[in-house]
């Protein structure tokens, strides 16, 4: 960014109105800070510059935003709550500022505090701290904490596993549960297992792989390896649920858009006594044969609404992985609507 001299800096916020655009200045107590907040070369405050059409311009410890009112009053709530965090010890990337403009540019800026970083919205495990990068994460997290049973539908890469992880561990650490059991419907398995080599554990982990992947995540490996031996925390194929009641558990079903309405009623009526359940999937996504209904979609139909029990949708503007990931998810969208509208394309 161009260096330029700005006028009444010490009062910290200074406004100039010029038809639609202002000019407003942040002051920063904390010189130290500013190369991580900026970035290297001011890549960051470039980044903010791009995604919220402001310009920034610094000097010293002032930094002046130009802009549309709400787009710099955005913008400066953006680079608060980033600051804050970096003063308590947080990195700060590309993620993590696309995290605040998606938190913060969507709602009134004077409740920011409501919605990003707050108490209420942390997960705290023993490796990291999870915080919500979008507000569908924020009501995801707030819902895990007020339902038992809860329904998380949408895209890939929108957070809906790794959550409901972060969730189950933060509650098993702090006793609020005795056991995780995380599973999945091996679709495709049931097809290859027997060209598969070793034993049905063997078979049956690829598709169980980006639980514990999640699990690694929230969990040292020693402490993680323990408890699977002594059987709290488990992962396995939905297959084994059969016949069993789970209580005092945090139990998990990810991919269970492959699920048929009679597995998915089997999963449900598991719970026992001072449980909670997450069913995750994306209902675009299904691997079962043609003429098989899916039981995610059937059991939201029947349940949703029931007290105790939550849904929440993502959608594209949801997926928190590399933008293109976003972009993907939208073309394809955009061209089953397409399909929908003209089968003929």
């Amino acid at each position: 960014m161009k260096e330029k001299n700005v006028k009444n800096a010490n009062n910290g916020h200074h406004e100039v109105a010029n038809t639609n655009q202002a000019t407003l200045n942040m002051v920063f107590q904390d010189n130290a800070l500013l190369p991580m907040l900026f970035g290297q070369d001011d890549v960051h405050l470039a980044r903010i510059e791009k995604k919220l059409s402001v310009t920034a311009s610094s000097r010293g410890n002032v930094l002046a935003l130009t802009g549309e009112k709400h787009n710099i009053e955005t913008s400066k709530a953006v680079l608060e709550a980033l600051y804050d965090d970096l003063k308590k010890g947080a990195e700060i990337g590309p993620a993590q500022i696309d995290a605040a403009i998606r938190m913060l540019g969507h709602h009134d800026v004077s409740d920011e505090r409501t919605l990003f970083g707050t108490q209420e919205l942390v997960i705290k495990t023993l490796r990291k701290t999870i915080k919500p990068y979008s507000p569908t994460q924020a009501n995801y997290i707030q819902m895990l904490g007020s339902n038992e049973i809860c329904f998380a539908l949408g895209p890939a890469g929108t957070g809906k596993t790794y959550i409901a992880v972060a969730m189950a561990v933060a509650m098993f650490n702090s006793q609020r549960v005795e056991k995780i059991i995380l599973s999945r419907p091996a679709v495709e398995a049931g097809e290859k297992l027997g060209f598969l080599p070793g034993d049905l554990k063997e078979k049956v982990d690829p598709y169980l792989r980006p639980l514990y992947d999640a699990l690694f995540d929230m969990m040292p490996g020693e402490k993680l390896t323990r408890h699977m031996e002594n059987g709290e925390i488990e992962v396995a194929p939905l297959a084994f649920m059969r016949g069993r009641t789970f209580s005092n558990s945090f139990v998990i079903l990810d991919e269970a858009q492959n699920t048929t309405p009679t597995q998915m009623k089997m999963f449900l009526t598991r719970m026992g006594q001072g449980s909670r359940m997450v069913i995750t999937g994306d209902l675009t996504q299904t691997d079962l044969p043609k003429d098989v209904k899916s039981g995610l979609g059937d059991a939201v139909r029947k349940v949703e609404g029931i007290e105790g029990i939550g849904c929440v949708r993502f959608g594209e503007g949801d997926v928190v992985r590399h933008n293109l990931a976003a972009k993907i998810v939208q073309a394809y969208d955009e061209w089953d609507r397409k399909k929908k509208n003209n089968p003929a394309t």
